[in-house]
């Protein structure tokens, strides 16, 4: 009996997936498939790792949703070039189904594998889920693509009015994947991992939390100020279709923050050099101090500027951070500290349970001055002032900085005006007439 293997990466979830939904239509019996990519795998160095944790608890309940369907999901452990082909000759699989993915990394992953089931005769197909617009769909009437975000999501939003879409009900189809296929799921500590204590929650929005984020958003003591679904839709436990049909019929300023995603999505894959190197060439010239004993403090959240270690102790403490507070730390570590954002940008991707290459980088790269932005470089966050507005009451700094009081707490480790004209000269000088 020939088969379809659908395989899940960034899509963790059986509603509204449109490969999933294609597989399902082939009229091929279906395989669940997930991969632990060791490629990924290896390169983590804390094995306690809080995100490897959340993918297999997800998968377990993907597991038990697929067991009420007598369906077993198939989870390996190995380089998807190895495991995907095997698969198919195990499973006697026709055609291969999957979401598109589009850092480096996944598209040369990609290419691979699709290369080696062809050797095979077996179709791998793959599908646009994760994105509302493809890479190559918001371009400039000339067919280049956009590299600032006002004209991208002003063009954005028009295509959007312009093309009708709906989530798919893939969830509505699952009496078509292979029955009484057992599951073949491997333990965390079989993977090579721990578990952390981390708890899987099934992503939910509060309808006014939607309605009330522009006023809200930027205050990180508010328990509903954000929609704390970041991490939903870096796996994919979510469907951005869902959340762009949210966002329209409730805030404005949300579907903003959901078009910067995609747009960081298509400056990586139209720009890759930003992976190691800043989107504007000419801030390469910038002399970073890097001393490595102030960027250790800024990571252990001992800078003296309460602001930035209680994002820092947030974020080393749950994996998440505010992202007013994302802003400030990064601010102050690159304009304060003239530390190399790539140093920030590298952190943030060890800890953060939502990390996503491009946003990461599409941030840290804002935060610089040397991204995709009309008037970055002068642009110095003061965490003093960041404090009043956001966190007057020092709720959220109290709840993790709170010796805040206490002779215990360091003094600042740099005195922000001094900072700033240190790091304005510093640009200028190494800019020049290019700013």
């Amino acid at each position: 009996m020939q088969t379809a293997l659908f395989w899940f990466r960034r899509d963790l979830r059986l509603e509204d997936n449109v490969g999933l939904f294609h597989a399902l239509k082939s009229g091929l019996p279906v395989i669940p498939v997930f991969v632990f990519d060791t490629d990924i795998l290896n390169q983590l160095q804390d094995k306690a790792d809080k995100r490897v944790d959340l993918i297999y608890q997800r998968l377990l309940v993907l597991q038990e949703t697929l067991h009420k369907h007598n369906v077993g999901l198939v989870v390996k452990c190995g380089t998807p070039a190895q495991i995907i082909p095997k698969l198919c000759e195990t499973y006697h699989v026709k055609e291969v189904f999957c979401n598109e993915d589009y850092e480096p990394h996944a598209m040369a992953r990609d290419k691979e594998i699709k290369h080696l089931l062809a050797i095979k005769n077996i179709a791998f197909r793959t599908y646009k889920d994760q994105v509302v617009f493809a890479k190559n769909e918001v371009l400039k009437p000339d067919g280049k693509p956009y590299t600032i975000y006002t004209p991208y999501a002003k063009k954005w939003k028009a295509m959007l009015l312009e093309h009708a879409f709906e989530p798919v009900s893939s969830e509505l189809l699952l009496q078509n994947f292979i029955h009484d296929l057992p599951s073949i799921m491997p333990t965390l500590t079989e993977i090579g991992f721990q578990p952390t204590g981390i708890c899987w929650e099934q992503p939910y929005l509060e309808p006014h939390i939607l309605k009330n984020y522009a006023e809200t958003r930027n205050f990180p003591s508010m328990q509903d100020g954000t929609t704390k679904l970041s991490v939903h839709l870096r796996f994919g436990t979510i469907g951005i279709r869902k959340m762009v049909k949210m966002a329209m019929q409730a805030d404005e300023v949300f579907l903003s923050e959901l078009i910067w995603r995609e747009f960081f999505m298509m400056i990586l894959v139209h720009f890759p050099h930003v992976i190691q190197y800043a989107f504007k060439p000419n801030y390469e010239a910038i002399p970073w101090r890097n001393n490595e004993a102030e960027f250790l403090k800024w990571c252990a959240g001992n800078t003296g500027y309460p602001i930035v270690d209680a994002g820092m102790r947030e974020l080393n403490a749950t994996g998440l951070m505010h992202n007013r507070v994302r802003m400030v730390t990064a601010s102050f570590l690159v304009k304060h500290l003239l530390i190399d954002w790539r140093w920030g940008e590298a952190y943030f991707a060890q800890k953060l349970l939502d990390y996503d290459l491009s946003a990461n980088n599409g941030n840290w790269q804002w935060a610089a001055g040397c991204g995709c932005d009309a008037a970055p470089y002068f642009r110095v966050f003061n965490p003093t002032e960041q404090t009043k507005r956001f966190d007057s009451q020092l709720t959220y700094i109290r709840k993790w900085v709170p010796e805040i009081n206490e002779l215990t707490y360091p003094k600042p480790m740099i005195e922000h005006a001094f900072a700033r004209n240190r790091v304005l000269e510093t640009y200028k000088k190494a800019l020049g007439s290019l700013i």
